[in-house]
């Protein structure tokens, strides 16, 4: 599903050159659990953001199913990433004044979907998060945990064939913590593909596979 050979970036940075992503080769096939866990610089947020279609690389190739990402136009990168990628962060990424089952729903009128479908895969979407009784609450009268299942949910509507997540417990307490990973172990069971970056250990071990990022070099840890 994901292939990245021999992938650069590079940011200029006054007089200074960071070489945030230093020659990456990466493979993420379908229905993978993946985490990829380094430190605060390590590069791991750049390469969410190539992977998630956000940014591109300055040298290498990213194929994503197969298909090289610099054939895409710029309204092809945006249908793909609305369509076939569906994203978490750690912030939550909530839009305050939408209750929760709004703000699922807004992928979804992004892509034109008919209303009555809307409101199916909205509840279906919140089901599968536990929020069904918390739909018509917005992100203020949510706590912590709750707003980040809403986040799921609206990553989850549209389907997608992958599923990436931002450090998605970094703002939860450690019980909230165990409970997001553990509803991303049943999204996995269930056959979405999953790349997870973060910077806890703990988090990371929940994945099927861990790579380590640091200096914008991968290496993976062996289980």
């Amino acid at each position: 599903m994901i292939e990245l050979r021999d992938v650069s970036k590079i940011y200029q940075i006054g007089e200074e050159r960071v070489r945030a992503l230093d020659h990456v080769n990466l493979h993420v096939y379908p229905h993978e659990f993946v985490s990829i866990i380094g430190p605060s610089g390590s590069g791991k947020s750049t390469l969410m953001n190539i992977i998630g279609c956000l940014d591109t690389a300055d040298a290498g190739q990213y194929l994503l199913d197969g298909v090289p990402i610099e054939a895409y136009s710029e309204y092809e990168l945006a249908q793909v990433r609305n369509r076939k990628i569906g994203f978490v962060f750690q912030s939550f990424n909530l839009i305050p004044k939408l209750s929760a089952e709004e703000n699922v729903e807004l992928p979804l009128i992004y892509q034109g979907v008919k209303r009555s479908e809307r409101v199916r895969r909205v509840k279906e979407a919140l089901e599968k998060v536990g929020l069904s009784q918390r739909a018509k609450h917005q992100p203020t009268e949510l706590s912590g945990g709750q707003q980040q299942r809403v986040a799921i949910a609206r990553a989850l509507v549209t389907r997608p064939s992958l599923l990436l997540a931002d450090e998605p417990t970094g703002n939860l307490d450690s019980r909230t913590s165990r409970e997001i990973m553990e509803m991303f172990k049943e999204l996995h069971s269930q056959g979405n593909t999953i790349v997870l970056i973060t910077h806890d250990n703990d988090v990371a071990r929940e994945a099927k596979r861990i790579i380590h990022i640091l200096d914008g070099r991968l290496s993976e840890v062996k289980l």
